[in-house]
């Protein structure tokens, strides 16, 4: 399908949120899948890796998940201001923040014409983490996690006893798990500790370890693994035909 994009602003408990959207060019209802970012926002290459899943017949959220903490439009730039920058927002920004950003998407989703009611996550890096965190939504029918760093660390801020390894027990619908085992922000000890805490909640997910480094899945980077990349596309679309 060919792809269209559009900007929104959504309206969410810490302020408002610029949401690009991309469905497919054709008229009719489909899914939709949320889609969370590296701690850049939307970079070319997150741009690129929605519209490849909303070729497939899905509509693509891609918001600004550090919207209270920048000027709106703002895209970090892959180099050390960028990641010094991204990495402190990281740390200021309350899990409990990007809950209610998740609930304004689909507060917006069940609003459009377009929309076919099913809802999914989907997100790389701390995007992957906050794919997990949205799935304790009971909106959110199936997330695919693409090497999700801070779950196992408790690196984003939260409430006591509000962190995303807690509330694992509360997420009803499917995970799909992906972590390159080359990958320094989630040791082979942290990657056990997630899953552990998945079989302790008896959750319904899969787990995949690849031989791949943190953001493999990044075109025009030097750790971008094309192959695996594709194989990981091929998955996700999978996992959300099947679910949504």
């Amino acid at each position: 399908m060919r792809v269209t994009s559009e900007l929104f602003t959504l309206n969410t408990a810490t302020g408002p949120m610029q949401t690009r959207v991309y469905r497919p060019l054709a008229t009719g209802s489909f899914p939709a899948i949320i889609f969370y970012s590296e701690i850049f926002q939307e970079t070319d290459p997150i741009s690129r890796m929605a519209t490849v899943l909303a070729g497939h017949g899905f509509v693509v959220l891609v918001p600004e998940i550090f919207h209270e903490l920048n000027p709106m439009g703002t895209v970090l730039g892959y180099d050390d201001a960028g990641k010094n920058k991204g990495n402190c927002d990281k740390a200021t920004k309350p899990l409990e923040a990007h809950d209610s950003d998740t609930v304004a998407m689909v507060d917006f989703i069940r609003a459009q014409s377009w929309s076919r009611g099913k809802i999914g996550s989907m997100g790389v890096c701390i995007g992957g983490h906050l794919a997990y965190r949205a799935a304790v939504n009971p909106d959110i029918a199936a997330a695919f996690c693409l090497y999700a760093t801070d779950i196992h660390s408790g690196g984003i801020p939260s409430q006591s006893g509000n962190d995303s390894l807690s509330r694992t027990k509360d997420i009803r619908g499917e995970l799909y798990m992906v972590f390159g085992k080359q990958d320094p922000h989630v040791s082979g000890e942290g990657r056990r500790k997630i899953q552990q805490n998945l079989e302790d909640a008896g959750t319904n997910y899969s787990w995949l370890e690849v031989n791949a480094e943190h953001a493999f899945m990044r075109d025009g980077d030097a750790r971008h693994d094309p192959a695996l990349a594709l194989e990981m596309y091929q998955k996700a679309i999978a996992l959300f035909k099947r679910t949504l």
